[in-house]
């Protein structure tokens, strides 16, 4: 019996959730059933090391390197080409990342430009699935032929301020819009009323086996009495500006803590300028990525999101089968994950009030061992979830 043919198109696989959660369910497909190729727009970051040895991975698309590099001699190369119409969409796209404030809708306005640079796909696949908003999305739609389309959503829709009027024609065309919570779907649902019956939901897939397996390595968070850890890119949406006034407040208040955030991005600088004006070198701490951040869960003694929007959260989700003590702010989706006083706690998103949930565990060790009792007792592995896919693989055909 022939395997079945699948394309997941991503950016790269750098050090986000949706490229984790990617590598997650590459690792949890049967490749006795399913052929798989991967295409990414730039082959680098954390997880390339740890896609499973059965996928291909193809050649990146050529004309995107033109989008990566200045305009001046991106412009040159397509017109030593002959290529003309790419040469004015690459100098298109250079006014709009000059007047788009928005990063991510000026990613949604750039694509058409984009799109000129980039070929149609070879081959043909039963399914191809876009497996993040914006460019894998279009891509899947515009360069690819499948016999079936899916599309993932793994954010909460409005919170990035896109806009809808230019995702909708790519959405319609979609067999299945997929998220990762119920919330993210019911914002789907509002935003795309008439594609209602498409937007299904896939949760992040976890293995609690793989996860306590990797975290038997050795790990050294700072010393403290109580080790505090957060994990996630740094930038605004994470909210670790916050996490670090909170961290003031708990070391003024004479908390003996470290707070170790592990990630990357670009409010490195800032971060660290607030570190300095605040005294916390000895206190808050910015390690850089991991591509093993386990063996530090096992040693935190509390695990705290101080985000101030998120799809669903894989690192609460591996803090959770960790049986850590969390603190979360109350972002939209919170409550999905986390139910307050009998899991972890939601607090305000500000920084005072995510002191004080931290102090409240801090001082009320009862309640922090409740809540990894409580953890303790609930099914939290989702690796079922890739049956989910297999599904929506199946069924019908695509328009």
């Amino acid at each position: 019996m022939r395997k079945k043919k699948l394309l997941f198109i991503m950016n790269n696989l750098g050090c986000g959730g949706a490229e984790k959660s990617l590598v997650s369910l590459l690792n949890t497909i049967d490749y006795g059933e399913y052929e798989v190729d991967l295409m990414l727009f730039r082959q680098e970051g954390l997880f390339l090391s740890k896609i499973p040895e059965p996928v291909r991975v193809l050649p990146e698309p050529a004309g995107y390197r033109y989008y990566d590099m200045p305009l001046a001699p991106a412009v040159a190369a397509n017109l030593r080409r002959g290529r003309f119409r790419a040469a004015a969409g690459r100098i298109q796209a250079a006014w709009l990342f000059r007047r788009e404030p928005n990063r991510a809708r000026c990613e949604q306005r750039v694509w058409k430009h984009l799109s000129r640079s980039l070929p149609p796909l070879a081959g043909e696949y039963d399914a191809a699935i876009g497996f993040l908003e914006k460019n894998p999305i279009y891509y899947c739609i515009e360069k690819v032929k499948a016999r079936k389309k899916l599309g993932f959503i793994h954010i909460d829709y409005n919170k990035l301020g896109m806009d809808a009027r230019i995702d909708f024609p790519y959405f319609h065309r979609l067999d299945h819009l997929v998220t990762v919570s119920e919330e993210c779907a019911g914002t789907l649902k509002r935003q795309f009323p008439s594609l209602a019956s498409k937007i299904e939901v896939i949760y992040n897939i976890v293995s609690p086996r793989s996860i306590r397996t990797l975290a038997n390595e050795p790990a050294s968070l700072p010393p403290a009495a109580v080790k505090i850890l957060s994990i996630g890119r740094l930038n605004a949406q994470k909210g670790f500006d916050m996490a670090v006034e909170a961290c003031r407040l708990l070391a003024d208040s004479g908390k003996d803590i470290s707070w170790t955030v592990i990630g990357e991005g670009e409010e490195r600088p800032e971060l660290e300028r607030l570190i300095r004006r605040h005294g916390l070198e000895r206190r808050f701490f910015l390690p850089g990525m991991s591509d093993n951040p386990y063996p530090c869960l096992r040693e935190a003694d509390i695990y705290v999101q101080p985000s101030r929007f998120e799809g669903k959260s894989i690192a609460i989700d591996e803090a959770m089968i960790m049986g850590k003590p969390i603190v979360v702010t109350n972002f939209t989706t919170a409550g999905d994950q986390i139910k307050s006083g009998e899991t972890g706690l939601i607090v305000e998103m500000n920084a005072v009030a995510l002191a004080a949930g931290i102090g409240r565990l801090i001082e009320d060790k009862e309640l922090a061992r409740s809540f990894a009792s409580r953890l303790a007792g609930l099914e939290l592995g989702t690796e079922g979830e890739i049956a989910k896919l297999y599904r929506f693989i199946g069924e019908g055909a695509s328009a």
